[in-house]
């Protein structure tokens, strides 16, 4: 009788008599192993990226934006153009009486402009806050300082800018006390900001930041905001800040109906969601683009096992003459497809761990951002799974094949 043992050993030593051909038949299951493990650690990645940028403002932040729920992406860029959140929904919001468990109110604007001084010029997101954008944000300031409560009220023009617009516009000089032109007006640098990583929604280093009421009135000629955030004073209280929020607004824009809201609210929570349910899907839809590399290797085992069988046919008809059954001629073939498989998801494994760890150093050396790395479990144990169901799937074929060969026919073989 032979045992299992057995068989695994003679299926190790036929892989092992023809190297070239089991290494070129690995490779596609090679191939497919790590693109799916690749692509899953980097979805994860981008994943823990993007919820990090969004954790920096804190579980308390609630944001108001202006227009309708956005259901796809015409609807989200009108929804940049919509300019239903005005001065007056920004004076109510500040009052205790309206919003009682409101701790801070922070309006937002922003755009494009051209900023220059003496020779230089560059081309930077100007963004538009109050004294509460430095917390709000987590900026750290290199140098100078952050405008306050006064330069906001007496729209002073002052900025503070981003390292990356420090290097553009004065290289190696301190560029506080400065003035740099926006649009047709002087703006005086008073801080700069510490480079730091490219956040998923905002780069600070390519920014200029300045009193809401200046930009406002000064660079983009708007007489609404982008954008209001409005920190609770606790995460409990989240749920009774947005009805507060909810009421005075519809209140304002005399809304009766809640379907036609001219704004909607998110939570920290609710954007979380929705970046996991994107980077999911784009997951699942990347993944299966790289599972065709592996049904495509799969065939390819198929062929190189049925031509394995028909040249070791002779191999086959000794082995059956000396006691073999079907079994375990089966049993030693579909070894061998199996171990071929697993070997490549393996290795499939190996690679796209590297794979990520190349794309993601790539990320944070040439593009900036604060990419993390992540090795994907669930991606190791399926390409592992894969390897071992596309090893049983396409293997199994040739070697019932094999096992149903009769002995003498396959002796007398040539």
């Amino acid at each position: 009788m032979i045992r299992l043992s057995d068989s695994l050993r003679m299926a190790v030593g036929g892989i092992s008599i023809h190297k070239s051909r089991s290494i070129l038949t690995v490779l596609g299951i090679v191939v497919g192993i790590t693109s799916i493990m690749a692509v899953m650690s980097v979805g994860q990645s981008a994943e823990q990226l993007v919820i990090g940028e969004i954790q920096r403002f804190g579980p308390s932040n609630i944001f108001i934006l202006p227009g309708r729920q956005p259901q796809g992406p015409m609807d989200a860029a009108g929804t940049i153009l919509n300019d239903s959140l005005k001065e007056k929904d920004f004076q109510d919001l500040q009052k205790k009486s309206n919003v009682p468990s409101a701790k801070n109110i922070i309006p937002y604007v922003f755009g494009y402009a051209t900023a220059s001084f003496e020779s230089e010029t560059y081309d930077a997101m100007v963004i538009g806050g109050s004294e509460y954008m430095k917390k709000n944000f987590d900026l750290t300031i290199q140098s100078g300082r952050f405008f306050d409560a006064v330069d906001v009220e007496q729209k002073e023009r002052v900025v503070v800018i981003g390292n990356k617009v420090r290097e553009e516009l004065f290289g190696n000089n301190n560029p506080i006390g400065e003035k740099v032109k926006l649009k047709d007006g002087k703006f005086r640098v008073i801080g700069t900001l510490a480079s730091e990583g490219q956040g998923s929604f905002v780069d600070f280093n390519k920014a200029i930041i300045a009193p809401y009421t200046s930009v406002q009135q000064d660079i983009l000629g708007q007489h609404y905001f982008n954008r209001i955030v409005v920190e609770a004073d606790s995460v409990e209280s989240v749920p009774e800040t947005i009805r507060d929020i909810k009421t005075l607004l519809r209140n304002n824009h005399n809304i009766d109906n809640p379907d036609k809201d001219d704004f909607f609210i998110q939570t920290q929570e609710d954007i979380a969601n929705r970046i996991k349910t994107i980077t999911g899907i784009l997951t699942v839809l990347l993944t299966s683009v790289a599972a065709i590399s592996l049904i495509v290797g799969g065939i390819g085992i198929m062929n190189i096992m049925l031509v394995s069988v028909t040249e070791r046919t002779r191999e086959i008809g000794l082995r059956k003459a000396l006691g073999a059954t079907n079994k375990n001629i089966l049993t030693q073939f579909l070894f061998e497809a199996l171990l071929l498989t697993m070997i490549g998801g393996i290795i499939g494994v190996m690679g796209g761990t590297l794979l990520t760890g190349i794309l993601s150093y790539a990320a944070r050396v040439f593009a900036g951002l604060n990419f993390p790395y992540v090795f994907s479990i669930g991606g190791a144990m399926w390409g592992i799974i894969v390897s071992f169901a596309i090893g049983i799937a396409f293997g199994i074929f040739p070697a019932r094949k094999a096992g149903k060969r009769n002995p003498i026919e396959s002796l007398h073989y040539e």
